[in-house]
């Protein structure tokens, strides 16, 4: 107990001992002193349920409490109130100022920022971005149905996914078609979602300038390129003796550039696909010809197997999963020392296939692995650069995978070699037509 409030109470118990006191010796005066001293008591009792009653009745009206410069308990109790009144009173402006800031900031924000309830899907607040983005009003659309509001966006089903909603990546504003829009659905609580609407307009555009620059500059190389590799093979080195090392890498490096431009122009015409025309893809002798490829390029230096376990033929573009293996062979080859092994097993994986390329090569530190299918990424420069890589591979196999709603999966350790592994579902799965399975012992045809 505060020695300020043990003082009070201290001299509010020595003041009722006095009154009583002297209504005993009252009542011995009078005659009656256990009359004088109950009546006396009754009144002290009084007077205190009267104080109680006042404080009960201010703190129910919220009323402003003032304070007393008294002496006893209630005097201290008012002391307490009031300073109990100002602090709540220092701490709510503080709360306000800090809410105003926090609303202050959200509507400065450039995105549409809308709180949604979880459980009825309606519209808590959004901030003035959320009106020229989505064309929320308020306070109209204050406890609006966020997917009869923001139609004809398609959030029904996005909104059920819930925590694990991925992203829609490019959608038309409600309220101009030609805004575009990337949609994010973020829980930050149990009870309320956060729905963050970014315009990407600018970015889809310069996007599309890039791609159409890259793809413009690609095929205008193509051309001029031919012709420089042409002339330096019609270029015999025994014409030119002191020239011979320079011409050969002369035509390396042209090779070289010549396989940049087709790469970037497969890379562009892959990014511009919507869909592919599906077909019936006879795995047994796609894998034979991507054994030969694999075999003519590794010119002996490698063990390379192949084990067809699935038995089933895919659905899909002969050319683009033909192209898609291949980089992920090529691979395996250009990074795996002399004497190395690389396997190719195509597998049952449930009512999908799996087709999974392992090497005994370098491996890949962990930190690399998300970011291999960026364009132009390189774990090592130097290594790239000799074994003649181009960085655009496994971007090409990543988007032709996309066009067959399948996924590319890398797992790899330093030392121990690389497994790259192309998922493929259920709808991808055709039945093999009268085609003997091929194990990793069979020789395949020339």
């Amino acid at each position: 107990m505060p020695r300020q409030f043990r003082s009070a109470w201290l001299k509010t118990l020595a003041t009722v001992a006095v009154l009583l006191l002297l209504a005993g010796l009252l009542g011995t005066w009078t005659g009656h002193p256990a009359l004088c001293v109950a009546v006396a008591a009754l009144l002290v009792l009084t007077w205190h349920y009267w104080r109680l009653r006042q404080v009960l009745l201010r703190l129910t009206a919220r009323q402003r409490w003032e304070t007393s410069n008294g002496v006893g308990v209630w005097n201290e109790l008012d002391r307490l109130l009031y300073r109990n009144q100002q602090e709540m009173r220092v701490r709510k402006r503080r709360l306000i100022e800090m809410l105003r800031s926090y609303r202050a900031a959200a509507a400065a924000l450039p995105d549409a920022v809308v709180v949604v309830d979880r459980n009825t899907q309606r519209v808590q607040w959004f901030n003035e971005a959320a009106t020229s983005l989505l064309g929320l009003q308020h306070p109209a659309d204050m406890g609006a149905a966020l997917v009869e509001r923001l139609q004809p966006l398609p959030l029904a089903h996005w909104l059920a996914g819930g925590r694990n909603a991925e992203p829609i990546l490019d959608a038309n504003s409600p309220v101009d078609p030609g805004i575009r829009l990337h949609l994010r659905l973020i829980p930050y609580s149990d009870h309320h979602w956060l729905l963050v609407a970014r315009d990407v307009t600018k970015l889809l555009h310069l996007e599309q300038v890039r791609r159409d620059f890259v793809a413009n500059v690609s095929h205008e190389l193509r051309t001029p390129l031919t012709v420089v590799h042409g002339y330096l093979d019609m270029m015999d080195p025994e014409d030119f003796p002191d020239t011979g090392p320079m011409l050969s890498e002369m035509r390396k490096q042209s090779q070289r550039m010549a396989q940049l431009v087709e790469d970037l122009l497969t890379l562009s015409r892959l990014e511009s696909q919507q869909h592919t025309e599906l077909e019936t893809v006879a795995m047994t002798s796609m894998l034979a010809s991507l054994k030969r490829e694999a075999e003519a390029h590794s010119q002996g230096r490698h063990t390379i197997t192949v084990e067809d376990q699935a038995g089933v033929d895919l659905a899909g573009s002969n050319k683009e999963l033909h192209s898609a293996f291949s980089n992920l062979l090529t691979n395996a080859v250009r990074y795996t020392p002399a004497g190395g092994r690389i396997s190719l097993t195509f597998a049952r994986e449930g009512k999908g296939a799996v087709l999974a390329v392992t090497d005994t090569g370098y491996g890949i530190p962990a930190n690399h692995l998300p970011r291999l299918t960026e364009r132009f990424y390189r774990v090592s420069s130097s290594r790239s650069r000799e074994s003649g890589g181009t960085g655009l591979g496994l971007s090409i196999v990543k988007h032709i995978l996309g066009l067959h709603q399948a996924r590319l999966e890398i797992r790899s350790e330093v030392g121990q070699g690389s497994t790259f592994a192309c998922h493929f579902d259920a709808e991808h799965v055709r039945p093999r037509s009268n085609s003997p399975s091929i194990s990793s012992t069979e020789d395949f045809p020339a």
